[in-house]
């Protein structure tokens, strides 16, 4: 988890040209975050800086030992602790979050209804899980090359996924999508087609 985000993006578009493209994605979610939250695959803590003072706690999960120390190194503006663990099996309690916030992260999971499902599980009863992924483009043409090159892909790139219909995926794991935004990153169509969005538990 947090590979795409950590490896994957930088080497599509320049280390001069990274903030100036996907700081605004980071901005707008941290800021819509609230109360107790769990980022999944926290990676190396590239959100951390963004969240606001409505933001009371976060939880930051990763698999990768590695990541976590470079997360634990970020400046934060809100009590930060930090756990090992898969996404598909989050280990915590029920409904003890207020949000879920996920970034780059879902393309990479195996299990990633299962783990949607873990997320909601953590998820008070009107907690919303915020994203913003790469996934499955709208257009035939694109869409025949995602699926063409995904498993080359996925075999070179720790398991990420290009063709994954991440709002159709959300909404099978039984969340309501209360605000979507889609479209194209710079970079390569197959790589670059982003969902940008909130989903509430019911």
């Amino acid at each position: 988890m947090g590979f795409y985000q950590d490896h994957i993006v930088p080497s599509l578009i320049s280390l001069a040209m990274r903030n100036r493209v996907l700081q605004p994605y980071r901005q707008r979610l941290a800021a819509q975050a609230e109360g107790r939250v769990l980022e999944i695959g926290v990676g190396s803590g590239l959100n951390l800086p963004f969240y606001s003072p409505r933001v009371a706690e976060v939880l930051g999960l990763d698999p990768q030992a590695k990541l976590l120390r470079m997360a634990g190194r970020q400046l934060s503006s809100v009590p930060l602790t930090l756990v090992g663990g898969s996404a598909e099996s989050i280990p915590l309690g029920d409904a003890c979050f207020d949000t879920v916030v996920t970034t780059w992260t879902l393309c990479t999971i195996p299990k990633v209804v299962c783990a949607l499902g873990e997320m909601r599980r953590v998820l008070k009863p009107g907690g919303k899980l915020l994203f913003v992924e790469h996934g499955l483009a709208p257009e035939e043409s694109v869409q025949r090359w995602q699926h063409r090159l995904n498993p080359l892909w996925r075999r070179f790139t720790g398991g990420c996924n290009l063709d994954r219909p991440l709002a159709m995926l959300i909404r099978e794991a039984e969340f309501e999508i209360t605000h979507l935004e889609t479209g194209y990153m710079q970079g390569p169509r197959m790589m670059t087609f982003m969902y940008e969005g909130c989903a509430r538990k019911g």
